[in-house]
């Protein structure tokens, strides 16, 4: 078969898409941004920054990637810890965050972007080495599966949170969530689990509104860092400071009704809107016609990702999907959540549209191992494909 024929033109034709929305969002949020900076070159750029890796990645096959996955993720703690101890000079703190390396000539760099990526390969590793290893399941094994799985994602996701990053852990959950569901545990070890997690969510979301003085007093979590999720609860009584933000995205949205306001013909002033905030825009001047057309195009990429995992026949490959999957669903089910009020502001922008080099080379560097798991797919003469 020619290298044409297999190239995967359908996900190409949706990434096509991505970078014309994000173009034109983009354009229209520099117009009336805070910043005078062409955020649609950079984001150009940045794109054939991508471009050019994910050439470079389809070179390799799924199997050259699983070889050298444990190195990547150890690589990517080094990364993760030389944060943390570099000097502000490298890596300021901005935000309340230290989560950068400023490199000059070339920006900043987000490392945890990368190190989700790292962190998915690791995992589809581990979950393939322990079926090998052991043929035959028993709840025992089940048991140490989901050990090895929350060992391997709590590391990075303890140095994330010395940072703190809590918008980018939650991703890393998410990950963890989407593997541990396909990775052959038994169902009667997850629903336990996840219910469990569950409960503690909404005990600890209602000490948060009825008793935060008990989170005060045994946790020492002050009423000052809860203020994003009262700002979510109730972001009119903190319109000036924490509610800020929602309220402004929501009243762009809102008022861009059914058809929107057109190109350029933005009314509400919102801060950090081509990050964040870039649904806004894409709901303010297209309206409910426009987001939606958004949401739809989410929707083909997950289905085509789905059909490259289910027509995989490497088993590393279909897990590594999987993974990529979670972490792209997460963060658009997060970032359009905050922006009308379904769930508090965490900062995680919307993939291949917001601006921003780190976060959008990582998901290119994820579409790289996608477009190579779909070329180097072999059809067996008495397979099942």
């Amino acid at each position: 078969m020619k290298s044409e024929d297999r190239f995967d033109w359908s996900l190409f034709f949706i990434l096509c898409c991505f970078i014309a929305v994000s173009c034109i969002a983009l354009l229209s949020a520099q117009e009336s941004s805070q910043y005078q900076e062409n955020f649609v070159l950079k984001q150009l750029t940045w794109y054939g920054v991508g471009a050019v890796a994910i050439g470079v990645m389809m070179i390799f096959e799924p199997e050259d990637y699983r070889k050298i996955s444990p190195y990547l993720y150890i690589f990517g703690l080094l990364l993760l810890g030389a944060l943390i101890l570099a000097p502000a000079s490298i890596a300021p703190v901005i935000k309340g965050q230290k989560s950068w390396f400023v490199l000059p000539g070339a920006g900043s760099i987000q490392p945890a972007e990368i190190v989700k990526i790292f962190t998915i390969l690791m995992l589809s590793n581990i979950i393939v080495l322990h079926h090998e290893k052991h043929r035959n399941s028993t709840i025992k094994l089940d048991l140490l599966l989901l050990g090895k799985l929350i060992g391997i994602t709590a590391l990075p996701l303890f140095l994330i949170m010395q940072q703190p990053d809590l918008g980018t852990s939650l991703v890393f959950i998410a990950i963890l969530s989407g593997m541990i569901l396909i990775s052959g545990i038994r169902w009667k070890l997850i629903l336990p689990m996840f219910l469990s997690i569950g409960s503690v969510g909404v005990a600890i979301l209602w000490l948060v509104v009825q008793a935060p003085e008990l989170l005060d007093k045994y946790l020492h979590v002050k009423p000052y860092q809860l203020g994003r999720i009262y700002a979510w609860l109730q972001p009119l009584q903190y319109e000036d400071a924490a509610g800020y933000q929602l309220i402004k995205a929501m009243k762009a949205i809102g008022s861009g009704q059914l058809m929107g306001k057109g190109f350029g013909h933005r009314e509400v002033y919102l801060p950090e809107s081509h990050t964040d905030f870039i649904f806004s825009i894409i709901g303010e001047e297209y309206g409910f016609l426009g987001a939606s057309i958004v949401i739809v195009l989410f929707f083909f990429l997950v289905y085509r990702l789905t059909t490259i995992a289910n027509h995989s026949n490497s088993p590393f490959g279909s897990y590594v999907l999987v993974g990529i999957i979670s972490m792209i669903s997460f963060h658009v089910f997060q970032n359009v959540g905050m922006s009308i009020q379904l769930l508090p502001i965490t900062g995680i922008p919307l993939p291949f549209i917001s601006y921003g080099g780190s976060a959008l080379l990582g998901n290119l560097i994820a579409m790289g191992i996608v477009f190579s798991i779909s070329f180097h797919h072999r059809t067996y003469m008495f397979g099942e494909d």
